[in-house]
């Protein structure tokens, strides 16, 4: 009886086992490009996320994002609408920088490309984030 039992239990653990590993998937984890932009998305000059040098605070009444998405390829200039399906957050967010590995203040480069990020965002990756501007 107390081998069956044992049998049983090795059996139960492994296909737990196998099914946990079948729930970590790596897809939650993919590489995200990271670009300054307008509310709208259009790409600005990386200098105006650049909480150090206080010209984040936008042109006239304008707010400036750190947008990502892993759909984002480096390359895309100044004037450019990124494409859909991004997300973003203030550029002044500490937290939101450090949760995908970003510096927590300064400039962070257009076309920056961080590994294993999406997913770690938490509340940041809500496009309905404002910075209050």
């Amino acid at each position: 009886m107390s081998s069956r039992s044992v049998s049983l239990t090795s059996t139960f653990l492994l296909l737990a086992a196998g099914g946990a590993a079948a729930c970590d998937n790596d897809d939650d984890y993919q590489d995200a490009g990271f670009y300054c932009a307008d509310a709208n998305g259009t790409v600005v000059d990386e200098d105006y996320c650049d909480d150090d040098d206080n010209n984040g605070s936008g042109v006239g009444a304008l707010p400036f994002f750190i947008w990502y998405s892993s759909g984002y390829r480096s390359g895309y200039p100044v004037g450019y609408k990124l494409p859909p399906g991004g997300n973003k957050f203030a550029y002044n967010d500490t937290k939101a920088r450090q949760s995908f590995g970003l510096p927590a203040s300064g400039k962070i480069g257009n076309g920056t490309v961080k590994t294993s990020v999406v997913g770690k965002g938490g509340s940041a990756r809500s496009s309905n984030k404002s910075s209050g501007g």
